[in-house]
């Protein structure tokens, strides 16, 4: 099942399949749900009028979205050669407990087609493609769905503690197109590809696979439920195994299209 989210004269509005759920059912509502209660009630719901314009971020305004740092041992060699403290990145990649942190509010993801930015005080700016995990109030995790955890890479590098500031501005978290509602045991093995267009030309492309993770979903999932609710769900960047060189910054008007799955993001880079 795939949900996605649309934009009506009334407001927005949920649908799977492509027909609408009925009203006010949203997000937060199946969120709320026991897992097999939510995947029961989208099964036997009636078929509504088929969903029509545009598809919006697949994301309530209300949901949080964190993200995991240092998953892949890609992403090790990345922020140990950007940062003048790598033996952190080690300690973390080989730690029992993940790096986690909050990436955003529902209400400033962009969706698929929508424009990304990069910062203006960073000169060295890049995409991280992203399994998202869909995971509701009581840390089940229901699906996934694409992501992009825009990144700056400088001042991420001059400072751990400038993490924040490198990973939550405007434009910095994309989800989507939709969500895909799934058993997690489907997730394990997954292709994550990443192609960046300039002038209509490839400049950058790679390819890694779920698989290739140091970390377990259900273990980031714990971890981040461990003194913290969420009773609206939530959705977990569960890190990155593919970045660009070190000579790679972004630019305006590059094309950025993530797949993972059968879910393919694509976002216009907007400084």
């Amino acid at each position: 099942m795939i949900l996605t989210r649309h934009q009506t004269a009334p407001g927005p509005r949920w649908a799977v399949d492509g027909y609408y759920l009925p009203t006010p059912l949203d997000l937060s509502c199946l969120l709320a749900l026991p897992k097999d209660n939510m995947f029961g009630l989208l099964k036997t719901l009636p078929p509504g009028l088929p969903a029509a314009g545009d598809v919006l971020p697949p994301i309530d305004p209300v949901q949080e979205v964190w993200a995991c740092g240092v998953t892949y041992q890609r992403s090790r060699d990345a922020r140990q050669a950007e940062s003048q403290v790598a033996d952190v990145y080690e300690r973390v990649y080989r730690a029992e407990r993940p790096e986690v942190f909050f990436k955003a509010i529902g209400w400033r993801v962009v969706g698929h087609g929508m424009p990304i930015r990069i910062r203006q005080d960073s000169q060295w700016n890049v995409p991280e493609p992203e399994m998202v995990l869909v995971v509701n109030s009581y840390g089940d995790i229901v699906g996934y769905c694409a992501g992009n955890d825009m990144s700056s890479r400088d001042i991420e590098g001059e400072n751990p503690l400038y993490l924040p500031q490198a990973k939550i501005y405007n434009g910095s978290c994309a989800l989507g197109p939709g969500l895909c509602l799934i058993e997690p045991e489907a997730l394990t093995d997954l292709p994550v590809r990443i192609e960046i267009r300039r002038a209509n030309e490839v400049c950058f492309q790679g390819e890694t696979r779920t698989s290739k993770m140091a970390r377990r979903f259900d273990d980031l999932v714990a971890y981040l439920f461990r003194e913290l609710d969420l009773p609206h769900g939530v959705f977990v960047m569960t890190g990155t195994g593919i970045v660009p060189p070190d000579t790679f910054t972004l630019e305006r008007g590059d094309v950025v299209r993530i797949s993972i799955g059968e879910l393919a993001l694509e976002n216009e880079v907007n400084r």
